[in-house]
């Protein structure tokens, strides 16, 4: 994959996701398109996402979600691993969506922020 190509973790249910596909289709790129609840990111896909987010596991926990809850997340002894297993675990988890290019990476929320890769 070119370091030019556009990949986003896309989940078509979801419309901040759905929104910043849009802005990036409208912009003329073609991105690769991740269903990453039926293809979730492995730890060293997360990881990587993460550094090139520049946030922790912690910040890209959907908090919402029923697993957080039940998997008791917010417990703050959690180690940085813990926290990306659980993700690679339950995918939903995975704040959405997520947009890398290169050695970057925006979240789409707001959906504008893809403007910064593009």
């Amino acid at each position: 994959m070119s370091t030019n190509t556009l990949t986003i973790w896309h989940n078509p249910r979801c419309s901040k996701s759905r929104q910043t596909l849009q802005i990036i289709e409208d912009s003329g790129a073609e991105p690769a398109i991740v269903k990453y609840l039926e293809t979730p990111p492995n730890a060293a896909e997360l990881k990587a996402a993460l550094s090139k987010l520049g946030i922790s596991a912690r910040d890209l926990l959907r908090k919402g979600e029923e697993e957080y809850k039940t998997l008791n997340l917010a417990n703050a002894d959690l180690s940085e691993d813990a926290l990306i297993d659980a993700m690679v675990a339950h995918p939903k988890l995975i704040e959405r969506p997520v947009v890398i290019k290169g050695d970057r990476a925006v979240l789409g929320r707001p959906p504008e922020n893809v403007n910064e890769l593009l």
